[in-house]
């Protein structure tokens, strides 16, 4: 019982803070003058040097992919069940994910200036329903795979049920027919759809998806050596990010 209340926290912690994740690129917090109105444009923090600033974000962005990225990797796994139960391995990955990911947002330091700017009412409607729509993409996709799975909670379930897993398969449901990876795909559209590109709102931007490169190279390493030619085949077929965009 305390696996799957551990699992459950861990999973309402990182669902929370990727929910402050949408408010802070939308700015929405500082328009509705929240008491804390974080965003990747403001901040709680005294103003620093542009350069400063900049070095403290993409030092966040590295602490968060080294975070993501090794935790995921299966010799850090294996290192990990020494001395964790197998079964709550994946919810130890997401409950520390979600520290990971606030620090960002909590320690975020705006730059100056703006990018791009539109004053076009259609197209600012336009780019934050592209906006909504990546963050229901990335949503829909945890889904097409196994989302209770994804997120650590089925493992620890099973455990408590005392039920074997399920044998483990290759799988290429709905999205995943046309692009390998649709949850990085709504995750680069989250932070590229927007009316008010910033300079803040661009290193973020710019950071992340560098990030999602590096994951994808790392994953793909991994999933070729369990799954061998078939993942080959997958990955000579299908596009990394967009559909119809081989690379």
């Amino acid at each position: 019982m305390a696996g799957l209340l551990f699992a459950s926290f861990a999973y309402l912690c990182f669902n929370l803070v990727s929910g402050a994740l949408a408010l802070f690129l939308t700015g929405l917090p500082q328009i509705a003058g929240a008491p804390l109105p974080i965003t990747v444009d403001a901040s709680i923090w005294p103003p620093l040097s542009p350069w400063l600033a900049g070095a403290i974000d993409l030092g966040l962005i590295l602490l968060f992919g080294l975070q993501h990225s090794v935790m995921a990797r299966p010799g850090f796994k294996r290192w990990l069940t020494s001395f964790v139960p197998p079964h709550l391995e994946r919810a130890v990955y997401m409950f520390a994910s979600s520290p990971a990911l606030l620090m960002v947002l909590l320690f975020w330091q705006p730059l100056p200036g703006m990018i791009w700017r539109s004053d076009d009412g259609f197209v600012t409607l336009l780019l934050w329903a592209l906006y909504g729509a990546g963050w229901l993409l990335l949503v829909a996709a945890t889904y097409m795979i196994d989302h209770f799975e994804l997120f650590g909670l089925s493992q620890v379930w099973r455990h408590w049920r005392g039920t074997p897993a399920p044998a483990g398969g290759f799988r290429m449901a709905y999205a995943y027919r046309y692009v390998r990876h649709p949850i990085y795909t709504g995750w680069l559209i989250t932070f590229w759809a927007t009316p008010q590109m910033s300079a803040s709102h661009l290193l973020f931007a710019i950071g992340m998806s560098a990030y999602i490169v590096v994951g994808i190279l790392c994953e793909e390493r991994d999933l070729i050596a369990t799954f061998g030619d078939r993942y080959r085949d997958y990955r000579a077929r299908v596009p990394a990010l967009i559909p119809g965009f081989k690379s």
